[in-house]
């Protein structure tokens, strides 16, 4: 069979390992971003307890490789639960889910990393923006979700979309837990048919879809937040 027929014979299923990547990412991202923004909070609180909490976070999960959190969580996680269930006296064993392993573990491994781009983009907002609310009576919730906020995700967009773009592609690592994602389909598909270089490269300009697509993405949204800032320049 001709190799393109073989990769037309293959294609529905690196598409649905496409969808699965895809949803481990955004999901991922989500968790990320609310572990993120609470962590730069935390960094910038008055509270020594939460900042050296969110200074652990960061230093730790930095510092560990992706790989080794991944299995961590996944295979010691799920000793672990299972042996705190036996000691309350459950017996059946609990597997826990490959996808949601994944999603935990990428989250919580960039949320740490967007805790700094969070937290720079906080101390990058003038503190008189926030003088300038509260002289026209505006409550510090509304000095936040108004004034704080809208200019805080300006300034963090490009470390937003760096590390959305290494986000999306260490998600192939969820490949050694067992979920069935893009990679472990190209893997599939290469070792039925011995053709690695064919689907290898297919997985990876699927890949390159997703970061090509994500940069007009977050183009768009940069020259979105900057509309005012530039008339100002001029």
């Amino acid at each position: 069979m001709a190799l393109h027929g073989l990769l037309i014979d293959f294609l529905p299923s690196l598409l649905e390992g496409a969808v699965v990547t895809l949803s481990v990412a955004l999901t991922s991202m989500t968790m990320a971003m609310t572990l993120g923004l609470l962590g730069a909070l935390a960094k910038l609180s008055k509270w020594r307890f939460a900042r050296g909490l969110a200074y652990l976070y960061t230093t730790l999960i930095r510092g560990v490789p992706d790989l080794v959190l991944m299995l961590l969580i996944f295979y010691g996680g799920q000793i672990a639960l299972n042996d705190t269930l036996m000691a309350l006296g459950h017996e059946e064993y609990v597997d826990i889910n490959p996808y949601v392993a994944g999603v935990l573990t990428i989250g919580f491994i960039f949320g740490a990393y967007l805790t700094e781009a969070f937290r720079g983009a906080f101390l990058a907002v003038p503190p008189g923006q926030r003088e300038a609310g509260l002289a026209f009576g505006l409550s510090n919730w509304q000095i936040a979700y108004r004034i704080t906020l809208p200019q805080m995700f300006r300034h963090a967009l490009p470390g937003l979309s760096n590390n959305w773009l290494v986000l999306i592609k260490s998600t192939a690592i969820v490949s050694v837990i067992g979920l069935s994602d893009l990679m472990t389909r190209g893997q599939q598909a290469a070792g039925s048919t011995r053709e690695p270089f064919m689907f290898y490269l297919a997985v990876a300009l699927i890949y390159l879809l997703f970061t090509t697509a994500s940069e007009f993405l977050f183009s768009w949204l940069e020259r979105r937040f900057s509309i005012g800032v530039r008339k100002n320049a001029l």
